[in-house]
């Protein structure tokens, strides 16, 4: 990799100067800007970044790939995530640099290309996955970043991270609608690939089996996030031999899908079976009845991100933060 001075031999000025072409081009003249410029783009110089870090660059801008919407609809939580997570930053003096970019391995070129020009000095990162590649190859470049969630399936995490205990929240939820009277309490999933929802299903599973309850056959994993496959989750647990009276889903998207199938037979959420979802996104409150949903903590998510980020040495590195039950009329009606 070059270095400062190779850049400033290269172009036949001073270190000082090629500083300036990075941090205060408006000090050089336009033919020595160009000649700077040239310079590093030939030698592929990209400023050192433990030297150059978030707490003292004058880029001041953190990127945030947002996530394409799922199914092809509009991510609610996502969306109120990534306004907390402006606030936070602006809180700071910084701004959040927004992109697009292919999902693994494909989308690394973005990222590359963000640094290459420096109009970043950081990321925060979403929606991870299984061996998300993004957390290796920014660690290897020593680029400041931070997760929102865990990667799964890790023996331990590539870098700080700030993620909700999802096991903690379905827990909860099967806790209340056992203490509702529920006793064959379903649980709606993603596929097993998802780590994320493994996590969350470990919570109704270990709860259950405190409780004294059964999970044999009361796990459906469905094939996608939609309303359509939590209402055909919901009919098969409705025509079992020994149908359900409570169900947790993994998320407000499967619950919608469960509130539409038990509709559609005449049943009343809440009083004939118990329903919760997960992120209390902004449908949960306006449906009816109301759907009982895990809160996510999204201010103090992005503070905790931003601080992670841009704070001073010893704030930590992992902050898992509880979620809040909230409960409606799908689980009980008033």
């Amino acid at each position: 990799m070059a270095t400062l001075k190779q850049v400033a031999a290269h172009a036949d000025v001073s270190v000082q100067t090629v500083s300036n072409a990075l941090n205060a081009p408006h000090r050089l003249r336009p033919d020595t800007l160009r000649r700077v410029n040239q310079s590093i783009e030939a030698l592929h110089y990209r400023p050192n970044r433990n030297a150059r870090s978030l707490r003292t660059s004058a880029v001041e801008l953190i990127g945030y790939c947002v996530p394409s919407p799922p199914n092809g609809q509009a991510h609610l939580v996502m969306d109120q995530f990534l306004h907390a997570l402006c606030s936070a930053a602006e809180t700071t003096g910084r701004h959040i640099l927004l992109f697009t970019a292919p999902t693994g391995l494909e989308g690394m070129p973005t990222y590359e290309d963000l640094l290459a020009r420096r109009l970043v000095d950081g990321f925060v990162l979403s929606q991870t996955q299984t061996h998300d590649p993004r957390h290796g190859w920014l660690k290897e470049q020593r680029i400041p970043f931070v997760s929102f969630g865990r990667v799964w399936k890790e023996t331990s995490q590539p870098g700080p991270f700030v993620d909700v205990d999802g096991a903690a929240g379905c827990a909860a939820a099967t806790r209340h609608l056992y203490a509702t009277g529920r006793r064959r309490i379903a649980f709606l999933s993603w596929p097993k690939s998802s780590g994320l929802a493994e996590d969350r299903m470990g919570g109704w599973r270990q709860t259950c089996k405190e409780l004294g309850l059964p999970t044999t056959g009361l796990a459906k994993r469905c094939p996608k996030d939609s309303i359509e496959a939590g209402a055909r989750a919901t009919a098969e647990l409705l025509d079992a031999a020994e149908p359900v009276d409570g169900i947790v889903a993994v998320s407000d998207v499967l619950a919608l899908g469960v509130l539409r199938e038990l509709g559609a037979r005449g049943y009343t959420a809440g009083v004939d079976v118990g329903v919760t979802g997960f992120d209390d996104s902004p449908l949960a409150s306006v449906v009816s009845p109301g759907l009982t949903s895990i809160r996510q903590p999204m201010d103090e998510i992005a503070g905790a991100l931003i601080t992670l980020l841009t704070g001073p040495a010893g704030t930590g590195t992992e902050h898992l933060l509880q979620p809040e039950l909230v409960i409606r009329g799908s689980s009980a009606p008033g």
